[in-house]
C-alpha cells in the first residue's frame, strides 16, 4: 500500500523535486489507466516517464544492505 503525498499535493510541485517511490508508484497507476486518459493525463505520464528516464530509469539502481535493486513503493 503506497503511504505518501498524493496527486493533488504533488501536482503543485516539480517532478524533479518527487522522490523514486512517488515516480514509480504514480507511473505504475497511470500506466494502467492509459487508455482512459484525456489529454491532460496523458501530458502528467509523459512528464512522470520523463523525469524517471533523467534519473536513469528505476531499475538500474545499485543494491545496498538496506535496499534492493528496484523501488518498491508498497
Amino acid at each position: 500500500m503506497y503511504v505518501g503525498r498524493d496527486m493533488t499535493e504533488l501536482s503543485m510541485m516539480s517532478k524533479t523535486t518527487w522522490s523514486d517511490k512517488e515516480l514509480a508508484f504514480f507511473h505504475h497507476n497511470l500506466q494502467q489507466i492509459a487508455p482512459y486518459l484525456n489529454a491532460e493525463g496523458v501530458m502528467i505520464h509523459k512528464e512522470i516517464i520523463k523525469e524517471i528516464m533523467n534519473r536513469g530509469g528505476l531499475h538500474p539502481h545499485e543494491a545496498t544492505w538496506t535496499q534492493g535493486t528496484r523501488v518498491h513503493y508498497d
